[in-house]
């Protein structure tokens, strides 16, 4: 292993700190009753509150003055001043711990563990009194330095070594130690999926797993990733969708089922797709696409609300309103609207020419609602910024949605879009186990023709279905594109926290 001057100066201050009879990885429990950030916000200098603190962080900066030195500790919630006097965290005549141990042998990214009090320095800066300093896990490796300059205006700019988007995805480790702006966007992730959770449990709809591993993959027109079981001698795949074994479950009686799910789709990568991500899907017995759609969008405006603190707000260019009532337009009214062309008479083969007149791209394999679907994406889709919601899709496009009560050749479907991007995907579901049947037996025909998204048949779902589903309602929410949205974040990879990378030396 190649070192660099650093590192092994690093190492050699490890070994040296060991000598001394310090373990610099100490063992025993180093118990915090505060954070940086409670400090800072509940700190009263006349109440003289927070005088027996015990915290703990990463060395940050440090300006080392004689006997006495000013350091920053990061901890989860930020950062604040420490103030560290030799004489106040050595006893006696040993002044090991100050001279030797934290102004010689201790690093920027070093964590210690302090205990002391909290008072203002003359400039007004909140900071902690250290009466005792305890090393709790030394560095060997150096962090990019982060400097921050100020202006004329007393506006500030980061200088970040670490901004670097592959690196960061590489090593999200560094990337949330040094930019606390990316700790944030997973902190409002995290913040959504609480959200969504307590409205569905509020509706007292049941959270539920299902399997990762699946003997037939369904639930949508994808492409899976497939392995094998060496004891039951049988190949599984990894889940697309977890829809059917959602659904088997109101065929079991449950009338509100939801599931926050890892699903995997072998297609390719971009900056809206990881072959990896998450989503929220819920049913709900006895409802149809129409709730849904009043449902979700009472949903969304209340999650961008608690995860933002407006329903408004910033996505690159866009301003996106929440709040305003949300447009709705059928797939042939969009396309229609965008493209000037009704397609909604056309057959296969017209459909085929419009692609190509449009520039398209399109294959052999792609049946009428593949068709229909590659225009939409690529003519309607990025014209749609505000939550709009798409609906009636022709029936090619959606095997497991319930064909529309009023219109031929329609199915009761929605998708959300939103700042150009589909974000939930909605049907009446199908409950009649013969169209059902049907349906998947049309997407095997796609399949034979070269489709690999096309769906295959479940004979154990058709058979649930066969005991009987009441009308049921169902979503899939994509959880990475919302957070996207709701963070101001142009990449999928910017809001999960180890996205999939290529080998770096491939």
């Amino acid at each position: 292993m190649n070192l660099s001057e650093q590192e092994e100066q690093r190492r050699k201050s490890r070994e040296e700190i060991i000598e001394l009879g310090i373990d610099p990885y100490p063992s025993d429990t180093f118990d915090i009753n505060t954070n940086s950030q409670e400090i800072k916000d509940d700190f009263d200098e006349k109440k003289k509150n927070f005088q027996d603190v015990s915290i703990s962080g990463r060395i940050m900066s440090r300006r080392v003055m004689g006997s006495a030195s000013f350091a920053e500790i990061q901890d989860s919630k930020g950062k604040i001043q420490i103030y560290v006097r030799r004489d106040d965290i050595c006893d006696g005549e040993d002044k090991t711990l100050y001279n030797t141990i934290f102004k010689k042998k201790l690093d920027l990214g070093d964590i210690i563990g302090i205990t002391g009090y909290v008072f203002k320095t003359q400039m007004g800066e909140t900071t902690i009194h250290v009466t005792s300093l305890k090393v709790l896990s030394k560095s060997v490796r150096p962090l990019p330095v982060v400097k921050e300059s100020t202006d004329e205006k007393g506006d500030s700019t980061k200088h970040d070594v670490f901004s670097n988007k592959e690196l960061k995805y590489r090593r999200r480790y560094i990337d949330l130690i040094v930019n606390p702006e990316s700790r944030e966007i997973f902190r409002k992730r995290s913040s959504i999926i609480n959200e969504i959770r307590n409205i569905l449990n509020e509706k007292n709809f049941l959270e539920v797993e299902t399997p990762i591993l699946q003997p037939i993959y369904g639930g949508a027109s994808a492409r899976p990733f497939k392995t094998f079981h060496n004891t039951l001698d049988i190949p599984l795949y990894l889940r697309i969708a977890n829809e059917l074994y959602l659904k088997r479950l109101i065929v079991g009686g449950f009338e509100g089922v939801f599931e926050f799910a890892k699903d995997f789709r072998n297609e390719g990568m971009s900056r809206f797709h990881n072959p990896e991500f998450t989503q929220c899907e819920f049913y709900v017995a006895y409802k149809d696409y129409v709730w849904m759609m009043d449902f979700i969008e009472d949903m969304f405006k209340r999650i961008v609300k608690k995860v933002c603190g407006s329903t408004k707000v910033s996505c690159g260019e866009n301003k996106i309103d929440f709040e305003k009532k949300w447009e709705r337009y059928s797939m042939y009214e969009a396309i229609k609207k965008f493209t000037s062309v009704d397609v909604s008479k056309m057959d296969e083969d017209s459909i085929r020419k419009v692609c190509k007149d449009m520039n398209v791209k399109v294959d052999k394999s792609m049946g009428r609602g593949k068709l229909i679907d590659e225009i939409f994406g690529e003519k309607c889709e990025p014209n749609l910024i505000q939550p709009t919601y798409i609906t009636d899709y022709p029936i090619e496009m959606s095997p497991l949605a319930k064909k529309h009560r009023d219109k031929e050749g329609l199915v009761e479907r929605f998708e959300l879009i939103c700042n150009g991007k589909e974000i939930c995907n909605a049907f009446s579901e199908i409950n009649d186990p013969i169209d059902q049947r049907e349906r998947f037996e049309e997407q095997v025909k796609l399949g034979n023709r070269g489709d690999e998204e096309a769906m295959v048949i479940d004979e154990d779902y058709l058979t649930a279905l066969e005991y009987g589903m009441p009308p049921t309602a169902g979503i899939g929410i994509g959880i990475d594109r919302l957070t996207m949205i709701l963070t101001n974040s142009d990449s999928i990879q910017d809001v999960l926290f180890f996205p999939q990378m290529k080998p770096e030396n491939s």
